[in-house]
């Protein structure tokens, strides 16, 4: 684990729980495509930029969530390295409380107050097309978070974040976390089409090939949406309905899955109400579905 591997004389990645890139800039210049999950993963990192003798110049955010933002705070201080996140990405990363304060629906207790929710806050400027060093160009992969960013290297390396799941990751948590179902369709409707020399995904495999992965994510998605529908054929308030998912997919509740699978779950509910597949409606005082 933490394995820096290169790919092509500029291109590397670390291999670590969400992929982190490295992109070299000069003879001993980098930057980084996201952190890591914690202060420790940062560590790891340094200790590959130390033996190099190689000066880090920037970190681009791929989006806030808390395993790619981890070891922003720790590398900062150690380097004085500026450090960019895309769109409302940047507020979440500046302020590591709006994640699960986001999840929660309102003040977030204890429960969902730490790392892995919740990384330390780092000083974070916008990023835009203009930051970005010569040879590295930002691609838009909005979804699985509000305004993720992936980035395509000038010798044909695609660094796509979070925006697909490995089958085995499907397989077993059955549902992924998404904030717009729609944009992620998009998202994922576009990077099927995409050609590159190799794709790095955050959290699947490496491979030049992207449209079974694409694929077999597009699938996951309208068959969670069928699943909403045949809990929502008879009205179904919300708690109904989750309780309903961890049962069919043989998920365990906790304090975090509540929030996390949730949030998902309410996200599929806003886009096929929108999409015209589900209504709402207020019955004695109760907010109830129905397809």
């Amino acid at each position: 684990m933490y394995e820096l591997i290169q790919v092509t004389e500029k291109s590397f990645y670390i291999q670590s729980p969400a992929r982190i890139g490295l992109y070299r800039t000069g003879p001993d210049r980098v930057c980084l495509i996201d952190s890591g999950n914690d202060k420790s993963a940062g560590k790891k990192v340094k200790k590959h930029l130390d033996e190099r003798g190689w000066t880090l110049e920037a970190i681009y955010n791929t989006h806030s969530h808390a395993d790619h933002i981890g070891g922003n705070q720790y590398l900062q201080k150690q380097t004085g390295c500026r450090i960019y996140a895309p769109g409302i990405e940047r507020d979440f990363t500046e302020h590591p409380l709006l994640e699960p304060a986001f999840l929660y629906g309102g003040d977030p207790p204890s429960d969902l107050r730490h790392k892995f929710l919740m990384a330390q806050g780092s000083e974070v400027l916008p990023l835009t097309e203009e930051v970005l060093p010569e040879g590295l160009s930002l691609l838009s992969l909005p979804g699985h978070s509000f305004a993720m960013a992936g980035f395509r290297t000038e010798d044909d390396i695609v660094y796509l974040a979070d925006c697909l799941a490995s089958e085995e990751t499907l397989d077993k948590y059955r549902i992924s976390f998404l904030v717009d179902v729609g944009a992620y369709l998009d998202t994922l409707e576009r990077v099927s089409r995409m050609e590159a020399a190799l794709f790095i995904p955050a959290h699947a495999a490496p491979t030049e090939d992207i449209r079974p992965l694409a694929a077999a994510n597009i699938a996951r998605v309208h068959e969670t949406a069928e699943t909403l529908l045949s809990i929502c054929r008879a009205p179904a308030s919300f708690d109904d309905i989750l309780k309903e998912v961890f049962d069919r997919y043989g998920l365990v509740m906790t304090f975090e899955q509540h929030a996390l699978v949730g949030s998902t779950v309410r996200s599929y509910l806003t886009w096929l109400k929108e999409t015209g597949r589900l209504r709402a409606s207020i019955t004695d005082n109760r907010l109830v579905w129905k397809s």
